[in-house]
């Protein structure tokens, strides 16, 4: 019976502490995106495989942890997934925390071993082409460290846009923080503060890492092309959309997401 009680008695209070945490954030405007217990107020799309369909139990929740897993994948297959939100946000702060899990999935490419990240500005899952494997969006890009020297977090992807910094346009897919290397299973507090088309935010363990301004969406991306959003009416000045957490064959464990929608405000 110990084991039992032991369990029991840890479940209760991942239990309290979300719902105290939960209720301090509420009182300062947040608002959890995620619930500690289950899916709700998510979707998820894995190249492939339906819109909706949580294939392979790829997105689980576990002691109030929102888990990416590959346990139960026969091999990786290039089934790159996301988990999106069912609302759409422009002007806001999102926080969460992430570690990692393991290493990559065996057939996974290279480069996602100790990678992940949160997406936002996204076209939304029901949006995504069957096997397109990411979405035209911003990305926050978790790193973690692989012991071959310093790979900073907290780094901007652009899958299907570009972005502006200082007044120039950025075309190159990867921008890097100034952020430090953390080791794979530390937790890692990350913020994004966004205005819209004016300006975004990255922020790791509370200091600022990177900044730009006025996103824009590239019709002819390799990795997301947008030509199909911009014909059915999206507007090229990217402004707006969905945040999905990545799953890209690495194990990742996400917690506290919490957002903070602000009022349109002049370029801060």
């Amino acid at each position: 019976m110990k084991p039992l009680m032991i369990s029991l008695r840890s479940t209760i209070f991942a239990a309290c502490t979300f719902f105290a945490a939960s209720l301090h954030a509420a009182e300062d405007g947040w608002i959890a995106l995620f619930n500690g217990k289950d899916l709700k107020g998510w979707t998820p799309k894995i190249a492939g495989y339906a819109t909706g369909e949580n294939a392979h139990n790829t997105f689980r929740v576990e002691d109030g942890i929102l888990k990416v897993s590959y346990a139960d994948y026969p091999e990786f297959g290039k089934k790159f997934g996301h988990l999106y939100t069912e609302k759409s946000y422009s002007h806001f702060i999102l926080r969460m925390e992430y570690r990692f899990e393991g290493k990559k999935v065996a057939d996974a490419p290279s480069y996602v071993n100790l990678n992940s990240g949160v997406m936002f500005h996204s076209q939304s899952a029901a949006s995504m082409p069957h096997d397109q494997g990411f979405p035209a969006s911003l990305e926050m890009q978790f790193l973690a460290d692989e012991g071959k020297g310093a790979r900073s977090t907290g780094n901007l992807c652009t899958p299907g846009t570009h972005v502006h910094m200082e007044g120039k346009l950025v075309t190159q897919h990867i921008v890097e923080s100034s952020a430090p290397t953390f080791s794979a299973d530390e937790w890692v507090k990350v913020e994004i503060e966004v205005h819209g088309h004016e300006q975004i935010i990255h922020r790791v363990n509370g200091k600022e890492v990177l900044r730009y301004q006025e996103p824009v969406l590239v019709p002819d991306c390799k990795i997301a092309p947008a030509q199909a959003l911009i014909d059915a009416g999206a507007n090229v000045k990217l402004s707006s959309g969905h945040i999905a957490l990545q799953a890209e064959g690495q194990g990742v464990w996400f917690r506290n997401i919490e957002i903070k929608e602000l009022a349109k405000q002049p370029k801060p």
